[in-house]
This record gives C-alpha cells, structure tokens and sequence, in this order.
C-alpha cells in the first residue's frame, strides 16, 4: 500500500518526464497525503503533460457528493475487474506520478507503528503508475482524481509491513512509454515488483505519522 510518499522538486521531475506541456505547479513535499493534489504525467492528444490532480479517484459514473475515505492506491490485480477501476483501465486513463520515496510501517511486538522510508539506491526521482479518471458532479463540479497502483511487496518492503499490503507499482525508465501508450496487455507487463537489491530503507521519526508535518527531517534516519 502506499499511503504517503515524497515529492520532488518541479523542476526535477520536467527533466526526468520530459512533459511536451507543464500544465501543473508544485514544489518539494515530504508528506503527501490523499486526497491532497499531487503532480502527475499523463497523455493528452497523444502528447504528455504535466497536470495537478487529486490524490483519490473518483469513477466518471459516480453520482452524489463523495464520501468515506478516498480512493488512493488499487491492487494491480483488481484493475480490469472493478467497477471503479475498469472503464479508466480500458480506456488507457494512464498516469505517473513522480516521486522521491514513500513510507511503509512496521508494526512492533508492542503493537506500536514504526514508520520507514524507502528509496531508490540510484534514482533520486522515479515513477509510480497510476489510473485517473474525470468526474463531474451535479452542480458542474469538475474533479479529476487518480489512484496510485500496487503490486506484490519485495523482500525489503514485505520484510517491513504486511505483506499483503504490497507496494507501490515503481516504473522502470523504459517503461515510462509504454505504461503511457501501451495497450492493456503492454502496459500490464510494465507493472512489476521493483528490486529489492536496487532500494534502501530505514526507521524514521514518528511525526510523519501526522500529515500536518512536512519538513526534510521526516526523512532522515531515527536517532
């Protein structure tokens, strides 16, 4: 599951995507929470651009006002066979959302939720697949939100957190395209679990527990 993560810089994220359109306008954050609205890269007219949208999909079909809690991450192997989730898949409402790293928890024999951070050991700024939708509400409301995909843990994320939690669907580089505009079949292959021998984590302070916090000290090593 992914539940917070950390976002890099814009102009970082322009040099690693490469976006034919900058739509969006964000600055470095170290504790994304849904449904908050987070960067995210996309295909418009067959050419990416770079547009700001809510963390928490909401399906086109929807009607009334959204309630509960939202929609932030989707098993990879519930896509094609959830009514939430079916119509964007199939219809290529592919997205990538650029980050630095996210958050896992373990739970202690004293039943108390230690939080880590995880990152890529060579990739300061990576991709995490997701799907997006459009939703119109009664009185025009327009909100176009997404859902962060998620596979089977590795051994370092499984040895962690629950692994029936899974992880967030990291994109290799040269996947990027054809996540983008593959078709269902293509893009699938590119939802891999990313390797463990190429990522690190480490215990961090509880106050990311808290989404009010959000400063570089959230990520540093636990004393």
């Amino acid at each position: 599951m992914c539940q917070r993560y950390v976002l890099p810089d814009q102009v970082a994220a322009e040099h690693e995507f490469l976006p034919a359109a900058a739509w969006w306008k964000f600055a470095p954050k170290f504790n994304v929470s849904a449904p908050q609205y987070v960067p995210a890269i996309r295909l418009h007219d067959q050419q990416t651009e770079g547009v700001m949208l809510r963390w928490g999909l909401i399906p086109a079909w929807f009607e009334g006002q959204p309630t509960g809690p939202p929609r932030a991450c989707v098993a990879n192997t519930r896509i094609d066979g959830s009514n939430v989730y079916r119509m964007p898949w199939l219809s290529s409402q592919r997205c990538i959302l650029p980050a630095a790293g996210f958050y896992t928890w373990k739970l202690t024999r004293e039943k108390y939720r230690q939080p880590f951070f995880v990152s890529l050991n060579r990739r300061s700024i990576f991709g995490i697949a997701a799907l997006w939708d459009r939703w119109v509400g009664a009185d025009d409301d327009v909100i176009e939100g997404c859902s962060v995909i998620t596979v089977p843990g590795n051994a370092l994320v499984a040895g962690i957190a629950d692994p029936r939690q899974g992880m967030p669907a990291i994109l290799r580089r040269k996947d990027y395209e054809t996540w983008l505009r593959g078709n269902p079949v293509e893009a699938r292959g590119a939802l891999q679990t990313y390797n463990e021998n190429w990522m690190s984590a480490y215990p961090v302070s509880p106050r990311i527990n808290s989404t009010e916090a959000d400063d570089p000290d959230l990520i540093r090593a636990a004393g």
